[in-house]
């Protein structure tokens, strides 16, 4: 599972930098760089893989899409590391990119970053019709807008130090995190050309996958080490943040969490999907960092 992770990470990386270099290189590109290739394991892009594989999609093209979608994760991270939002001077084991480059500097960086995952899937170079890019376009942005990443935000910091019931918590993490991982399963059956219906089933299995993703994030902040973690943990109880965690307890959560990979590998298994390849995904995020 590591050499897949660090050959996506690497492959990714790599198209990153070629895109990059192609531009003009402006003031804002060191900060954008800084907040893109600053480490992370490419966990999106590896489900992204994973479901390609099942529909037997070009690996370029995978990559080209996990791309963009890095492009957005990086732009959110930047953004909730403000001190605006959840004030994190730590991630990925550096400095945040506001606390690098300065506050005014990372907005903008992560501005251009949400911009730049567009211009990679409306580029010539992504061998797919227009059709597609079109549909592609139209999800990720309902992904990462007020449907999505920013809308998931703005609950997560309005939620801090109330008391939400455990169907708002999980549709704050599933606009949050989720709403990225159902792009990502989307993604192959979109370019098949597939129902709507094959769509949405595949939304849901990303939707459930996030959900297992934010919760195992919640588990190490709070009992991980910040030191393998990459960044400060303890912070959600401080904060008062809502999670399934704090609602339900450590264990019931964990319980909670093998309930939905149970689910998730079901639900593929009766699609008649081969799930091997995002078994060992799942179990890898139910274990990293501990």
């Amino acid at each position: 599972m590591q050499n897949k992770l660090v050959k996506i990470a690497k492959d990714t990386n790599l198209f990153l930098k070629k895109f990059i270099n192609k531009q003009k290189r402006t003031e804002l590109i060191t900060a954008m760089e800084y907040g893109l290739f600053t480490g992370g394991k490419k966990i999106r892009s590896k489900i992204l893989l994973d479901i390609g594989t099942i529909f037997k999609i070009e690996y370029k093209t995978l990559i080209a899409v996990g791309a963009a979608v890095e492009c957005i994760h990086a732009y959110s991270l930047i953004h909730d590391d403000l001190p605006c939002m959840d004030n994190d001077k730590l991630r990925r084991g550096k400095p945040s990119t506001h606390i690098k480059f300065g506050e005014s500097t990372a907005v903008l960086a992560g501005n251009s970053l949400l911009t730049m995952a567009f211009e990679i899937l409306t580029s010539s170079n992504l061998k797919i019709n227009e059709k597609i890019k079109v549909d592609l376009v139209r999800k990720l942005s309902q992904s990462s807008g007020h449907l999505g990443i920013a809308g998931g935000q703005y609950l997560d910091l309005s939620y801090e130090k109330k008391k939400v019931s455990k169907n708002k918590i999980i549709d704050m993490e599933i606009k949050k995190t989720g709403r990225l991982f159902s792009f990502c399963c989307a993604v192959p059956v979109i370019i098949k050309q597939k129902n709507k219906k094959d769509i949405k089933f595949f939304e849901n299995i990303g939707a459930n996958i996030g959900l297992l993703f934010q919760i195992a994030d919640d588990l190490i902040d709070l009992k991980g080490s910040s030191k393998i973690a990459g960044k400060v943990t303890g912070k959600d109880k401080k904060k008062g943040k809502a999670t399934l965690i704090s609602l339900l307890g450590y264990q019931n959560a964990i319980k909670y969490s093998d309930k939905i990979k149970f689910k998730i590998i079901k639900d593929l298994n009766k699609y008649g999907t081969n799930s091997t390849n995002l078994n060992e995904t799942l179990d890898y995020i139910l274990t990293r960092n501990k």
